[in-house]
C-alpha cells in the first residue's frame, strides 16, 4: 500500500512570477497586484521563508531554480505537470493555459532521477491537441491509501482524462462538480479539499448538487477518514489549498498558508493540531497574483528514493 503522506518535495524558486492572464481566465482567485515588477521580488522572499519553515520541520524539499526563457509565471506550482508515484512511474499532464505547458522540463526530471528511482514516464500531454487537460494534483486530490482520487469537473479537468488516468494508475474517480458562493465553477479540486491519513478538509458548501455531495461524504466516511468542513469564506482564503507531509522522523505534518491557518476557527485549529504539527508561512504575494496556495506549490516525490551508494 503506497503511502499517504512523504517527507519529499519538489519545489521551483520563481525567477520571473507573475500575474498569469492565461490562467486567470478561469481562475477566480487570481488578482494582479499593481506593482508586478515588486511581485517577483516578493514572492521570492516568500518562497525562501517557506522553504526555510519546511527544512526546519525536517522535510526533504529538492529546490530547483526556474529559468528566465521561456517565460513560466506559475512555474512556482508543479503540481499542476507533474506527479511521483511509489511504484516508480512519472506522469506528465496537459495543461489548459498555453504558457503553462512550458513549464515540462525534462531537466527536472531527470534531476529527481538521480536521487529517485524511476521506472516509467507515462505523457499526457498530447491531449493538448484536442483541447482536453487534467492538471496533475491540482486537478485531483489523491487518497493514496485508499487509491481514490476526488476531482471536480472544470475547464481544466476532463472527463475521459480522469477516465485514461484512472486506468493507468488503478485509482478509483469520485467525479463532481464544484461551484463557488457566485456559482462559478471551481477551476482545481485542491481548492476546496486536502486529504490526509485521517481526515479531510473540505469545503461541501462548494459541491452544489446533494446527491454528489453525498457521495463524496459517503466516499470520505467509507475510507475511515473524519471530515473538517470548511466554509466559502475559509475556502476563498485558501484554507483547502493544504497538504499533509511527514518529516525525517517519520512525524506527520500539515502544511498551509498563513492566510490558510488564519481563517480556520480556533476549535478548527485545535482540531488539526490534535491530528499533526502544523507549518504555515506568509505566501500573499503569490497567493494573490497566481491564484493557488500552499498545496500548489509542494509536488510530493513518493518515487523509490536510491541507495547512497548509487549516487553520483
Amino acid at each position: 500500500m503506497e503511502s499517504q503522506t512523504t517527507q519529499y518535495l519538489l519545489m521551483i524558486r520563481p525567477v520571473r512570477f507573475g500575474y498569469n492572464a492565461e490562467t486567470a481566465v478561469n481562475n477566480a482567485f487570481q488578482v494582479a497586484s499593481t506593482d508586478q515588477l515588486a511581485v517577483q521580488k516578493m514572492a521570492e522572499k516568500e518562497f525562501d521563508l517557506f522553504i526555510n519553515k519546511l527544512q526546519d520541520a525536517g522535510v526533504d524539499v529538492t529546490v530547483i531554480n526556474d529559468s528566465h526563457a521561456p517565460h513560466t509565471p506559475d512555474s512556482i506550482f508543479p503540481n499542476n505537470w507533474v506527479s511521483f508515484h511509489a511504484d516508480g512511474t512519472v506522469i506528465l499532464y496537459p495543461m489548459f493555459a498555453e504558457n503553462r505547458r512550458l513549464e515540462r522540463d525534462a531537466d527536472i526530471i531527470k534531476k529527481i532521477s538521480k536521487r529517485f528511482i524511476i521506472h516509467e514516464e507515462i505523457d499526457l500531454s498530447m491531449s493538448e491537441k484536442k483541447n482536453q487537460y487534467l492538471e496533475g494534483t491540482g486537478s485531483m486530490v489523491l487518497d493514496r491509501e485508499n487509491k481514490l482520487s476526488y476531482a471536480c469537473l472544470s475547464p481544466r479537468t476532463n472527463p475521459d482524462l480522469l477516465a485514461q488516468w484512472a486506468e493507468i494508475t488503478g485509482y478509483q474517480t469520485i467525479v463532481f462538480n464544484a461551484a463557488d458562493e457566485n456559482g462559478t465553477p471551481i477551476y482545481h479540486t485542491n481548492v476546496i479539499m486536502a486529504v490526509a491519513d485521517k481526515y479531510v478538509v473540505i469545503c461541501l458548501d462548494a459541491v452544489p448538487k446533494p446527491h454528489e455531495r453525498e457521495m463524496v461524504i459517503q466516499t470520505i466516511l467509507n475510507s475511515k477518514k473524519e471530515i473538517v468542513d470548511i466554509s466559502f469564506a475559509q475556502m476563498n482564503r485558501f484554507a483547502g489549498n493544504m497538504l499533509q507531509v511527514q518529516n525525517n522522523k517519520g512525524e506527520k505534518i500539515l502544511v498551509m498558508s498563513l492566510q490558510a491557518w488564519g481563517a480556520l476557527t480556533p476549535e478548527q485549529q485545535e482540531k488539526l493540531k490534535s491530528f499533526n504539527k502544523i507549518v504555515h508561512s506568509n505566501i500573499e504575494t503569490i497567493e494573490t497574483n497566481g491564484g493557488g496556495s500552499a498545496r500548489c506549490m509542494m509536488a510530493e516525490i513518493h518515487l523509490p528514493v536510491k541507495v547512497k551508494e548509487n549516487i553520483d
